[in-house]
């Protein structure tokens, strides 16, 4: 007949007491951080938009796997891409071209290309009524895998000058959409994001804020005065301008839905 031990009888060790009493406490933690109030400027629909664009960066470098290395603005419109159109100026009507493109790799869900916050909303697909009016981000079309930092898109609510416009920026209402030089020198021109989608305080400021999207595939929620002062300045210039359309000082070339 086996005898039962001493521990047996005993129940817990003091040491397994400690283990489950600090389990008990690290889970209690977790709880309610997840239930806590979300730090100041980092609203869940920032949040979401982010992880968003990120799907999108993803998107990207499939497509780009699969297509000579080279995003849907740096290919040819014979080998499925858009860089023709943009050798033309004032392409900002084309933008919804950039998204059709990565269709499949989106896969084909057009929600990937609107933010929770706003107001526009996704498209049935990407066939049937897609277009400008049902996309949130802009497209930087100079951003590449050489340099990493460099903008490759965004939340389309940026607007010229450092006051935040009360509307969407250069993203107008109608869908005809825009196509932006963006100079790197912030001093020269600065830039700001509307009182659109996210209208949140950043860094103790009310200058606006918005999410912007890097070709290594990372996006980041920003202020204006974070945009201006360290992202603008690092990011990789435009060297594809349409003829006759170069800008006087080193610029970015966005195009806005």
């Amino acid at each position: 007949m086996k005898h039962k031990t001493n521990r047996d009888k005993a129940g817990f060790t003091r040491i397994e007491l400690i283990v489950v009493i600090v389990a008990i406490a690290f889970v209690g933690t977790l709880l309610a951080l997840s239930l806590a109030p979300r730090p100041h400027g980092r609203s869940s629909g920032s949040i979401s938009c982010a992880s968003i664009l990120r799907e999108a960066g993803t998107a990207y470098r499939l497509w780009s796997d699969d297509n000579g290395n080279r995003n849907p603005y740096e290919q040819t419109v014979a080998n499925g891409g858009w860089k023709d159109l943009l050798t033309n100026a004032d392409q900002g009507a084309n933008c919804w071209t950039n998204y059709a493109i990565m269709q499949n790799e989106l896969g084909q869900a057009p929600k990937l290309v609107i933010c929770p916050k706003d107001k526009r909303v996704a498209a049935a697909s990407f066939t049937s009524n897609f277009d400008n009016t049902h996309i949130s981000y802009f497209v930087g079309v100079s951003a590449n895998d050489n340099y990493p930092q460099s903008i490759l898109g965004g939340d389309r609510n940026l607007g010229p000058g450092p006051k935040p416009d009360p509307d969407y920026g250069f993203s107008p209402k109608s869908g005809k959409g825009n196509d932006v030089a963006i100079p790197l020198n912030s001093s020269n021109s600065a830039f700001a994001w509307s009182l659109k989608m996210h209208s949140i305080y950043v860094d103790n400021t009310s200058d606006g804020a918005g999410n912007i999207l890097l070709a290594d595939g990372s996006a980041q929620l920003v202020s204006s005065a974070t945009f201006n002062r360290n992202w603008l300045p690092n990011a990789a210039g435009t060297n594809n301008w349409p003829a006759g359309r170069i800008p006087a000082t080193p610029s970015i070339r966005l195009i806005f839905p």
